[in-house]
């Protein structure tokens, strides 16, 4: 029983392995359309709690830099247009869900102090989606908690907490950290080519560590520290600019202004 089991997992992976924009191999176990209604769910749910910003100014310069981005952004996940809101919170914080959902709440606006930094963010968010990360994370949650009702426990806490400590330590957070490194990355690009300023997804980094209080170490943390960010955008940084002149010459010369 235990090797016919072992042989179906390996079966499993096999089958679903996938790879992410950046080449890295990734276990997909549930369908896009799934997670793109799972998104879709969660962020009309979000739109009654959380107070929206209707404002002309606020919303024209967000639709400028995500409309840039998404014109060089290649995505596969089956969505067929992005709906972005801009939420009333002081929090500084962006998001992005599966099936094309992008919010930005008001409290980004202080710490992505230009059109560049706030490029940087929500070229973040989509390479989140793009990448599949919100379906890679459901699918290890499948094979450490041998459910495959995944429907039925997204959006509630055991979806973040259904693994014992051991499983979380070893399983979750090293690749919660991975996938915000990518998703890093991928941003970097996707501004680059969009014609922003790739050199400004540090300075944003910048601000954000500037803002302090108790940050968990990094070995802890779901999050790579703002340092380790840096050091990997700065990496990146000359393939970046590369595609940021080519940008450049081709005219992409995004003007959003708040």
């Amino acid at each position: 029983m235990i090797r016919n089991s072992i042989y179906f997992l390996t079966l499993t992976i096999l089958i679903h392995c996938s790879t992410s924009p950046t080449g890295r191999k990734q276990i997909i176990l549930v369908k896009d359309a799934e997670m793109n209604e799972m998104g879709t769910s969660a962020f009309s749910e979000m739109k009654t709690k959380t107070p929206v910003d209707t404002s002309v100014v606020a919303n024209t310069y967000v639709n400028c830099i995500v409309s840039a981005q998404l014109a060089v952004t290649s995505d596969t996940t089956g969505v067929n247009s992005w709906e972005v809101v801009v939420f009333k919170d002081n929090n500084p914080n962006a998001f992005a869900l599966p099936g094309g959902k992008i919010g930005v709440y008001t409290g980004m606006f202080s710490i992505a102090k230009n059109k560049d930094q706030l490029a940087a963010v929500i070229g973040h968010e989509i390479g989140h989606v793009i990448a599949r990360h919100g379906n890679e994370r459901v699918s290890q949650n499948q094979l450490a908690g041998g459910s495959v009702k995944i429907l039925e426990s997204l959006g509630k806490p055991t979806i973040a907490g259904a693994l014992g400590m051991g499983a979380k330590f070893g399983i979750l957070l090293p690749f919660s950290r991975e996938h915000e490194s990518e998703a890093d990355l991928i941003g970097l690009e996707l501004m680059a080519k969009s014609g922003f300023d790739p050199r400004q997804s540090v300075e944003l980094w910048k601000n954000m560590s500037a803002l302090g209080g108790n940050k968990p170490n990094e070995l802890l943390s779901t999050h790579p520290s703002d340092a380790t960010r840096m050091k990997h955008l700065n990496a990146a940084m000359p393939n970046a600019m590369v595609l940021w002149e080519r940008a450049k010459a081709e005219g992409k010369r995004p003007n959003c202004q708040l």
